[in-house]
């Protein structure tokens, strides 16, 4: 076997996917992958396991890890990370050792270069050519500083030179160094400079992300390396390197604490040079800042003055402040918590963001102030609990103590977050730094599945905690009786007996205005007076799709509760829209009706291929054009045995946390102060 890949496995889950499947699309078949869990579980673990059900060569070695704590600020624990690497290491039974990081990837091609590489010149140490990606997308040249996944390593080598990863922060430096002064001094050490390797530098949940006092740890690295060496002047010089980038950068020395780091570093040079360069870099962003804050309106300078001044105020412990779909009024899952928080925790006083254009749909009864007013600015400032699906308006300030959940708006089966960057159709005027900085924000991020938690942890990377707890939206979904379903029924005109069918596309980020892929009076003529087809048009096309207007076509664009929909039909048709990952939670058919669904990828990208007919992918049957779609509902094969395995298939995945009591959960989770 040729190569032995180890995967350190804890906390990558937004990454991991991806970085497993760069090994397994690799043209080279001689390997095996070893993913070794490094920490408490989470989605990154089943992730693994899920490769390796489906490939033999990929194995998931489980660690008994008694006594083995996290370092602080460090969700990977940095003595996790070497000891996995060591367990993985001692596994495996490649020529060739390759440890990948669990948000690294193997580049298309690469493992063939290696494969001529290491053919010809038999090298013990064969260093790789890398880069790095940020989580803009920018790809940037690698670094000279050392790293294990840079490296490829001759297992009969390591192995008769005792390398091992150490224990703490900074596990590789040693291992490496010494793994290549020793093959450089045998005339082993080869260099590949095509482009292997690339690594992920996360914006946050990494060591090297955390400040703190941990990162004095390399200078005892270097001191233990120093003396290995016998004090060679080639490992001072890295040294020296290593530790002025550790000094400089942000991520991992704090400024209270770069000056006792400098001298315990034992550097040359004075601080003060370092120090002052500093404060030009705060200054120009000062200039920056104070220039953005120009170009603000008057009205909208003088309400932030006043609310500076409210931003004085304690904060107010029973206030709580709800917003959903960019402040249309009460919906979706901060509805469900925002009700439920009135039954559980009924001191906590809610009240809702709503715009002027539609405060008419606030409920009588529902306390709600208006989006830039006066009362607004207020509320933010000293409300203690902020619950929102997307975003709160006007650039606010969190304040310490202050508690956001975001629990977004549906599963992402379109690309979301920072994913959406290589897509032209999605990027005009968006502002990606200003979905990060709303991301910095975030407490809490509720997730319906593992699928979810995965994308969130990747396209909005930020240090929130993930409270993989359902979607309260949906509670109603599990505890709704048969006659609550016939009331919703006859409220929109529907006479008994009819079969519904709820049709529901989605906004195409590449066309403006809603225009349906399908005739829908002449559909509905088609399948006759037995069925009753109801219409409803995204969010973003305002109330009304301005069709039907009859006993078999229903414009249900402007109901406010999209779930007493799903209770009412029957099956769902619909095309890329979040919506058929909710219905699915009542095991009723759903039909993809997909016309333009090559279109629609290539504009907007996708995770799911809701046509590929596996088990967990597709929800029910498809159909891409009128015919098709015809044909399935006149035949019955919309609702066969064989859509419902799909179907089972599809909830097991999307639905595992959903079941009528998400919202007390999310609700005993945030507001604290409820009794179990």
């Amino acid at each position: 076997m040729l190569l032995s890949v180890v995967v350190p496995v804890h906390r990558v889950q937004g990454y991991l996917r991806a970085a497993l499947e760069s090994v397994i699309d690799q043209s080279v078949r001689d390997w095996e992958l070893i993913a070794v869990d490094t920490g408490p579980p989470d989605g990154g673990l089943a992730i693994a396991q899920e490769f390796a059900e489906r490939d033999a060569r990929v194995r998931v070695l489980l660690r008994d890890r008694p006594g083995e704590p996290d370092a602080p600020g460090d969700p990977g624990g940095p003595e996790a990370l070497g000891a996995a690497r060591n367990a993985g290491a001692a596994e495996a039974r490649g020529t060739y050792l390759l440890f990948l990081d669990g948000d690294g990837l193997l580049l298309p091609g690469a493992l063939a270069e290696i494969a001529e590489r290491v053919a010809a010149d038999r090298p013990d140490v064969l260093s790789l050519g890398h880069d790095r990606v940020d989580w803009w997308g920018e790809v940037r040249p690698g670094d000279a500083l050392p790293a294990a996944h840079k490296q490829l390593f001759r297992r009969a080598f390591w192995t008769a030179h005792g390398l091992r990863f150490t224990e703490g922060p900074y596990d590789d430096v040693v291992p490496v160094h010494r793994a290549v002064l020793l093959a450089s001094d045998a005339g082993t050490l080869a260099a590949l400079d095509r482009i292997c390797v690339r690594h992920h530098l996360r914006r946050t949940g990494t060591f090297a992300t955390t400040p703190g006092r941990a990162h004095f740890a390399v200078i005892d690295v270097y001191g233990q390396l120093v003396t290995e060496t016998g004090g060679d002047p080639r490992i001072r010089a890295a040294r020296t390197a290593h530790l002025r980038a550790v000094l400089d950068d942000p991520g991992r020395i704090a400024p209270a604490d770069r000056a006792d780091f400098f001298r315990a570093a034992g550097l040359s040079g004075r601080y003060a040079a370092h120090r002052a360069r500093g404060a030009v870099l705060a200054r120009r962003a000062r200039a920056r800042a104070a220039l953005r804050a120009g170009r603000k309106s008057l009205r909208a300078r003088v309400m932030r003055a006043v609310y500076r001044l409210d931003l004085r105020r304690p904060l107010d412990p029973g206030l709580a402040v709800y917003g959903a779909y960019w402040n249309r009024g009460v919906a979706c899952n901060p509805a469900a918590i925002y009700a439920k928080a009135r039954e559980l925790v009924p001191h906590i006083r809610g009240v809702w963001v709503v715009s002027s254009r539609h405060r008419d749909r606030m409920p009588p009864g529902v306390p709600y102030v208006i989006e830039g007013s006066r009362a607004y600015w207020r509320t933010m400032a000293t409300a203690t609990y902020l619950v929102n699906n997307s975003s709160f308006p006007g650039g606010f300030t969190k304040r310490p103590g202050q508690i956001y959940l975001q629990t977004h708006h549906g599963t992402p089966l379109k690309t979301m977050g920072l994913d959406q960057r290589p897509y032209p159709a999605l990027t005009g005027g968006v502002s990606f730094e200003r979905i990060v900085a709303h991301t910095d924000q975030w407490d809490f991020s509720l997730s319906a599945n593992p699928h979810t938690t995965e994308v969130w942890d990747r396209v909005y990377p930020s240090s929130y905690e993930h409270l993989p707890l359902g979607y309260p939206r949906n509670d109603i979904l599990f505890t709704a009786t048969r006659e609550q379903a016939e009331e919703i029924r006859a409220g929109l005109g529907i006479a008994p007996g009819r079969t519904v069918l709820l049709y529901a596309p989605t906004h195409r980020d590449y066309r403006k205005g809603f225009v349906p892929r399908l005739d829908l009076e002449s559909f509905a003529r088609a399948l006759g007076p037995e069925y009753v087809v109801l219409v409803r048009a995204h969010y973003f096309y305002g109330r009304a799709a301005g069709l039907g207007a009859g006993e078999r076509v229903v414009d249900v664009t402007g109901h406010p509760r999209v779930e007493e929909l799903f209770l009412a039909a029957d099956g769902l048709i619909t095309d890329y829209s979040s919506l058929m990952f909710d219905y699915a939670c009542l095991d009723r058919p759903i039909i993809t009706y997909a016309p333009d669904w090559a279109a629609y990828r290539a504009a907007r990208g996708t995770y799911v291929d809701l046509l590929s007919g596996r088990p967990g992918d597709a929800p029910g049957a498809v159909a891409t054009t009128e015919d098709e779609l015809r044909e399935l509902l006149l035949s019955g094969a919309w609702r066969s045995p064989e859509t419902a395995v799909l179907r089972t298939a599809f909830r097991s995945r999307f639905c595992p946390y959903d079941d009528g009591h998400a919202a007390e959960r999310v609700v005993r989770r945030v507001f604290p102060a409820v009794a179990d």
